[in-house]
């Protein structure tokens, strides 16, 4: 069986830094945990990735709280979970979610993906639909324990999407 794991955006910005929330921080022990379970199959990752014109993007004038900059502190890894990503494929992103990563997991024979990482209802949600699209016969997961948002009706409206969607959500 051919498994992947994708760590989506658990980045700096998003867990202490300009749009941090509480109990992102919460996250890393076990999105760190499961990138270990993963040690015999294929993890990526995802990060979001912006420049100073940010503010003047389609999202920066929807989401008007300029983060995740290349080159800054709030576009690194956060916490035990960088340094598990380290050497790990990288698809970074200027949108919610990633083409690239797409056309990467449509040349692969995927069973299993999971998902984890931040936030549930916007980069979790899209990237989830596009390895739906990507990969039509493999089981999607997003693992609701591994997730989060800063509003926790949107988190708990997303989990609801992605079931309708027939992506697995487990805890």
């Amino acid at each position: 069986m051919k498994k992947l794991l994708i760590v989506v955006d658990y980045q700096n910005d998003f867990v202490n830094g300009s749009l941090g929330f509480p109990g992102a921080a919460d996250l890393d022990d076990g999105i760190a945990k499961r990138i270990e379970e993963y040690k015999n199959d294929e993890v990526i990752y995802t990060l979001d990735t912006h420049y100073g014109d940010y503010l003047t993007t389609r999202e920066g004038k929807g989401l008007p709280v300029l983060h995740c900059v290349k080159g800054s502190i709030g576009h690194e890894l956060y916490g035990k979970t960088a340094g598990l990503l380290k050497g790990k494929k990288c698809f970074e992103k200027n949108t919610f979610p990633s083409l690239e990563m797409a056309k990467y997991l449509k040349k692969n024979d995927y069973d299993v993906i999971e998902l984890c990482g931040l936030v549930s209802n916007i980069c979790v949600l899209s990237n989830a639909v596009m390895a739906r699209s990507a990969c039509p016969n493999a089981e999607i997961i997003v693992n609701a324990g591994l997730t989060a948002s800063a509003d926790p009706d949107l988190h708990e409206k997303a989990l609801d999407v992605l079931k309708g969607l027939f992506i697995t959500v487990t805890d």
